[in-house]
């Protein structure tokens, strides 16, 4: 399938790649079809990637693994709000914070209270509110810059 998309132009995204939010995403409601896109040679485990809609091509969140910025990341969830996902393991689940970049680089964040959860087996998702206290803009300018100067780039 083609796709349009805003950041990266005209791509071609396989049927078996669409992840679905039955629900949609909090705030996008109608909005029920994403994609992970990501830098390939990193294999989708490290750095920011983006949640593009299939659905509106100017759409795209940016996000990444928490625990690559809050490596204790462990939310308390409802096991209710797992069902619409199919059967889920801890191998099978994939969970994704989103990413705000403001316009100054060092008060990027991410929202740690509302996380989404993919079961990679079924490519259904979705956007939690987690019981715990946690950020919604939880800053990781400082875990980045160190993670990258440990990589050596």
């Amino acid at each position: 399938m083609k796709a349009s998309t805003r950041i990266f132009g005209e791509i071609e995204i396989e049927d078996d790649k669409i992840i679905r939010f039955e629900n949609g995403i909090i705030g996008f409601p109608e909005m029920k079809n994403f994609t992970l896109i990501y830098n390939e040679e990193k294999k989708g485990k490290a750095g920011i990637s983006w949640l593009q809609s299939m659905d509106e091509p100017e759409v795209a969140f940016s996000v990444i693994d928490p625990l690559l910025v809050y490596p204790d990341y462990n939310p308390t969830v409802e096991d209710d709000m797992f069902t619409a996902l199919g059967e889920t393991t801890g191998e099978n689940l994939f969970v994704l914070v989103t990413v705000t970049v403001p316009s100054d680089i060092e008060q990027i964040a991410v929202n740690l209270k509302a996380p989404i959860v993919i079961n990679t087996d079924t490519l259904k998702a979705r956007q939690i509110i987690v019981e715990d206290d946690m950020p919604v803009k939880y800053k990781i300018y400082d875990q980045l810059k160190a993670a990258k100067q440990k990589a050596g780039e």
